[in-house]
């Protein structure tokens, strides 16, 4: 059976977070992704249907989902490469509360990233010439490896320490404060403080889901790293205020 004329059966997750799997069949399509796949039920199937997107591009993030049990963007995420046996399963993501269907509650996400100290802070106000850094610094080439983050929530979704302990501050607000703390403009003092609690970059077990399933490949992971050994340098030299492992 060609891929233009078969069907896939997909499971979509209808609800809140007690809810339950709808099964829809969807004609399977050429270069089809997983995005046209839940637009097609929404607009032609079923249109109380509830679920993000916005660029279909792979610019904004909005439409990560779990598919087949793996977080990913469905935009960018083709049918041939994860329905090989004609089925999908949508979920919403994982680690955050779902408000209906597809869609998730992502503000204890952002208010992470807002603990983690995720503002850039400088000292020069806009009347002033613009604050240039070098791009072959070794600080610039820490910062440029995970700069490229949209809080798409994917790293999130998939990290389990987020699932066994939900106040971990997570891999995205840390990989955001690890590129902050290497911008040679930025004022912050207490950043590292912030990202050094219980809750924070000593948490991470280093399994790297967070990496192996980001979709622009940045590595929170080796950021997480980075913050570790900085904090322990700080609290070796007193700068801490204390263990860096405790609250």
């Amino acid at each position: 059976m060609s891929e233009t004329s078969s069907t896939l059966n997909v499971e979509v997750w209808r609800g809140g977070q007690n809810g339950s799997y709808q099964s829809f069949q969807v004609p399977r399509q050429a270069s089809q992704t997983v995005l046209d796949v839940v637009t097609h039920i929404q607009r032609q199937m079923d249109p109380t249907l509830s679920y993000r997107f916005a660029c279909r591009v792979g610019m904004c993030g909005s439409c990560a989902m779990q598919v087949n049990g793996v977080a990913r963007w469905t935009c960018r995420t083709h049918v041939s490469k994860v329905a090989k046996d004609g089925r999908l399963q949508l979920a919403p993501l994982s680690n955050m509360p779902v408000i209906k269907d597809l869609v998730v509650d992502m503000d204890n996400f952002f208010e992470k990233m807002q603990a983690a100290h995720g503002r850039f802070k400088g000292e020069h106000t806009r009347y002033e010439p613009v604050a240039r850094v070098k791009p072959d610094s070794p600080a610039r080439q820490e910062a440029d490896a995970g700069i490229e983050c949209i809080g798409c929530g994917v790293c999130y979704s998939s990290c389990d320490v987020v699932t066994w302990r939900p106040d971990y501050l997570g891999p995205a607000a840390l990989n955001r404060a690890w590129t902050l703390v290497n911008d040679e403009r930025d004022v912050d003092g207490g950043r590292l403080l912030a990202v050094a609690g219980d809750a924070g970059c000593h948490s991470c077990h280093t399994q790297g889901s967070c990496t192996l399933r980001c979709p622009k490949q940045l590595s929170p992971t080796a950021g997480i790293a980075g913050l570790k050994r900085m904090a322990a340098r700080a609290a070796m030299r007193g700068e801490l205020g204390g263990d860096p492992g405790g609250d």
